[in-house]
């Protein structure tokens, strides 16, 4: 696996069906037509796409971020930096986690100061610009990635919801916390 794959995995999520095109999603994820084929042909032997490369196993790939994100990408927050917010500093969870400590992915673009998070792929600060629901499920990935406890606990239960498509509000979530 390559962290990309996990961008494309959760690009493919948000399309909600089977017809978006390689060469589109390339565009919008800012990465060549050639590394988003190979990212899929890594996700198939990964199980974590079906062998038509179209439909993501979102269980799998839920779980695959559940249990080892933090382990196969980890990654330590760094120093002060401005950039875009991420992890419990980026909606949804900023929205339910009040904190003085903020997490950004280094860019001059980015209007808040906090600790730099790698982001998964270098260009993906690029990818989320006009993309919101791609930068909140990356920041929920990155939640699990670099939170405590409970911000990983609420992180995976939105991540739940969002990619498996449910309505649900995130003030019911916490009442199951």
């Amino acid at each position: 696996m390559s962290p990309q794959d996990i961008v494309v995995l959760l690009k493919i999520t948000t399309c909600n069906n089977a017809s978006w095109l390689q060469d589109q999603l390339a565009y919008d994820l800012h990465i060549s037509q050639s590394e988003v084929s190979k990212s899929i042909a890594r996700s198939k032997f990964a199980g974590l796409i079906d062998a038509s490369g179209k439909n993501v196993f979102k269980m799998a790939l839920l779980e695959f971020l559940q249990y080892g994100i933090r382990y196969v990408f980890p990654e330590q927050p760094g120093a002060l930096v401005r950039g875009i917010p991420t992890a419990h500093s980026a909606l949804p969870l900023s929205n339910i986690i009040v904190s003085e400590e903020h997490y950004v992915w280094p860019s001059g673009k980015g209007k808040l100061r906090g600790q730099a998070i790698a982001p998964l792929y270098p260009s993906l600060i690029h990818a989320v610009q006009n993309d919101t629901k791609l930068h909140e499920l990356l920041a929920l990935v990155d939640a699990l990635r670099v939170g405590k406890a409970r911000e990983k606990e609420i992180a995976i239960r939105v991540l739940k919801d969002r990619v498996l498509n449910k309505d649900t509000d995130l003030d019911k979530n916490l009442l199951l916390l």
